[in-house]
C-alpha cells in the first residue's frame, strides 16, 4: 500500500488513514457547520496492540494526517528490479522465516530479544517447540529468569502463528514488572486488566461490552481469577475451546492444594485455575 499526502482532500467512510502515527479506518465524517471550518472525523483503531480503539479528530487540524491508498497494478516495477544483492537477501529472509516456523530446532525469539541470553534459558523454549500442545512447568530458582523463559516461549509461538491470544496471571505486585519486561525486552504490549480497565472499555463501548475481547494479550492479578465478575466474560471469550490461547501461570504454587493435612485442600484459586487450563 502506499501512503498519499493529500492535507486538504476529506477522507471518506472505508477508507484507511494514518494519524498520530497509527493506522485507522474512518467510521463517519461530519461535514462542517459553516464555511471553512474543518470536518470532523470518527475513526477506529486497526493496528494489533489498540484495535477497535475509537478516536474524534478535526482533520484539518491533523499535522500528520495522511490517506491510505491501495498501490495500483500500473505502479508494479515502475521503479524497475531491485539489485541482486538485495533481492538475494529478501529471498534468504523469506526463506529462513518459512523454515523457522516449521522446524523445531531453529529460533526465531532469542534473535528478536534486546537481552543476552544464557544457554540454559533456551532448554523451555526447545521442549515447548517439541510439544504438540505446549504444556509446562518451569521450576528454575529465584533469580535464574523463568519470565525471560516464558517470554522467549510466548514470543516464538506468536511468531510462528501458533498463539494468537495470551493471558499472564500474576500476583498484583509483579504485574507491572511483568508488563514492563514484556514490552522492553520482547516489543509485547500487555494490556493489564482490572477494574479501571473494565470501567474504561464500558465507558467507551457501552455497558455489555466483554472486556476480554477488546485486546489479544492480557495481565491479570491472581485475585481476580476467582472473582466471577472477570472470570465469567474470560470463559465466554475462551468458549469451549479457543484456538491459538496461552495462558501464563506465574507464581504456580500459589494455585496448589494445601498439604498441611493428611489430604490436600483445594482453594477457590485452585479450582478456577483448573477450570480455566
Amino acid at each position: 500500500m502506499t501512503l498519499l499526502d493529500l492535507p486538504w482532500q476529506t477522507p471518506e467512510v472505508g477508507q484507511l488513514v494514518m494519524v498520530r502515527s497509527r493506522l485507522w479506518l474512518v467510521e463517519e465524517v461530519i461535514p462542517p457547520s459553516a464555511p471553512g471550518q474543518s470536518c470532523r472525523v470518527r475513526l477506529a483503531c486497526a493496528d494489533d496492540d489498540a484495535q477497535g480503539q475509537s478516536l474524534e479528530v478535526w482533520w484539518e487540524y491533523e499535522l500528520d494526517r495522511q490517506i491510505v491508498q491501495d498501490a495500483l497494478w500500473s505502479d508494479l516495477a515502475a521503479r524497475g528490479f531491485d539489485p541482486p544483492a538485495r533481492f538475494a537477501a529478501y529471498l534468504n529472509t523469506l526463506r529462513w522465516h518459512c523454515v523457522t516456523a516449521t522446524d523445531p530446532d531453529l529460533f526465531q525469539s532469542p534473535f528478536r530479544a534486546g537481552i543476552r541470553i544464557d544457554a540454559y534459558q533456551m532448554e523451555p523454549l526447545r521442549k515447548a517447540l517439541r510439544l504438540p500442545r505446549v504444556n509446562l512447568f518451569i521450576a528454575d530458582d529465584t533469580g535464574l529468569g523463568k519470565t525471560i523463559e516464558a517470554g522467549l516461549i510466548m514470543r516464538e509461538l506468536l511468531l510462528r502463528k501458533k498463539v494468537r491470544t495470551v493471558v499472564v496471571a500474576a500476583p498484583p505486585s509483579v504485574l507491572e514488572q511483568w508488563q514492563a519486561e514484556l514490552e522492553e525486552r520482547f516489543g509485547l504490549t500487555f494490556v493489564l486488566l482490572d477494574r479501571a480497565y473494565v470501567a474504561r472499555m464500558r465507558r467507551e463501548r457501552g455497558f455489555g461490552v466483554n472486556p476480554w475481547r477488546t485486546h489479544s494479550r492480557f495481565l491479570v492479578s491472581h485475585r481476580l481469577l476467582i472473582d466471577s465478575a472477570y472470570t465469567d466474560p474470560l470463559r465466554e471469550w475462551l468458549g469451549p475451546f479457543l484456538p491459538g490461547s496461552l495462558l501464563v501461570l506465574d507464581e504456580a504454587h500459589h494455585a496448589a492444594p494445601a498439604s498441611g493435612n493428611r489430604y490436600g485442600i483445594e482453594s477457590k484459586f485452585t479450582r478456577a485455575v483448573r477450570e480455566l487450563a
